[in-house]
């Protein structure tokens, strides 16, 4: 009997464990771990990012499979010796600061820019000859609408866009030539309006890439501005700096080789070779042609048409 009552009490007791959650944790069974709480930080970390000076280097940085089929992407600060691509021909290139005080020629010329120069003006005509004419004569109309069309164009826009010729200067230098007479040829060989030399015109094209037909009134007006043009930036680069104004305010009075305007006068008539020369002074060899074409620039009949 004593050992029945035992063997209740112990059945009584396991059922009250059971009934109570309590008992032994099972040998084979290891305690689930739970996972610690997570700390939210109040704000977050700053990312410090390398200085341009101080690039990450190409062998550290992993660059996913797809992108490296494509190539590598460029770098974001180039190298100092790299060199920049030109800018492309439709581009305008910055304008130069304004100058409003005369630039005095130098007296020791820089070497010239160009060593393809236009050919030597022809020995002068024996006294007495009669130029000619040939083909129609183009109206006083048709002149001007040819030499201001002329004086209207930019003949250096990628190097010097600043060059423009004066509508006063090219219309004074036609008159001056051939009294706006598109037909006529002088004995020397001048055609037309700007009284170009043929073989003048022929290098002018081949220099600027053109096919101005120096019997065409409208082309010998181009071929004259374009000659103009040229000795501006030839004489310009060479004694006064790249500086092209052909402003007559910067010339001094009584000193013909004072100012760029002079010398490209001079220089349409004599040739360049005969105002600007290598490791001389500026020369005004042709003083009364100079002195005609500028008092017609602003006293010409012709500036009425």
């Amino acid at each position: 009997m004593g050992r029945s009552v035992t063997r209740w009490g112990v059945a009584v007791i396991a059922g009250m464990l059971l009934l109570t959650g309590g008992g032994c944790a099972r040998v084979d069974a290891p305690a689930r771990e739970l996972p610690a709480p997570v700390a939210l930080p109040e704000e977050l970390p700053e990312v410090t990012v390398e200085p341009s000076g101080s690039p990450v280097p190409d062998d550290l940085i992993a660059t996913p499979v797809a992108v490296e089929s494509m190539g590598a992407a460029p770098k974001a600060t180039p190298s100092a010796s790299a060199t920049p691509e030109p800018a492309p021909s439709s581009a305008k290139p910055s304008p130069k600061p304004k100058r409003t005080a005369p630039t005095a020629p130098r007296a020791v010329p820089k070497p010239p820019t160009e060593t393809k120069v236009p050919p030597a003006p022809p020995k002068p005509a024996p006294s007495g000859c009669q130029p000619s004419y040939r083909g129609d004569q183009a109206s006083r109309a048709q002149a001007k609408a040819a030499l201001t069309d002329a004086a209207g164009r930019t003949y250096w826009p990628t190097s010097a866009p600043d060059i423009r010729i004066p509508l006063s200067l090219i219309k004074a230098t036609a008159w001056q030539e051939s009294g706006w007479q598109s037909n006529i040829v002088a004995c020397d060989g001048g055609i037309g309006l700007m009284q170009v030399m043929p073989d003048t015109a022929t290098w002018m094209n081949q220099r600027f890439g053109q096919s101005y037909d120096v019997w065409d009134y409208r082309d010998n007006a181009y071929l004259g501005g374009t000659y103009l043009a040229w000795l501006t930036k030839y004489i310009g680069d060479m004694y006064f700096d790249a500086d092209y104004r052909l402003d007559a305010d910067l010339c001094t009075t009584g000193e013909l080789n004072s100012c760029l305007l002079n010398a490209v006068i001079a220089a349409y008539n004599y040739g360049h070779g005969a105002v600007a020369r290598e490791g001389q002074p500026l020369a005004i060899p042709n003083a009364s042609y100079v002195r005609n074409v500028r008092a017609l620039m602003t006293e010409c009949v012709c500036l009425g048409f």
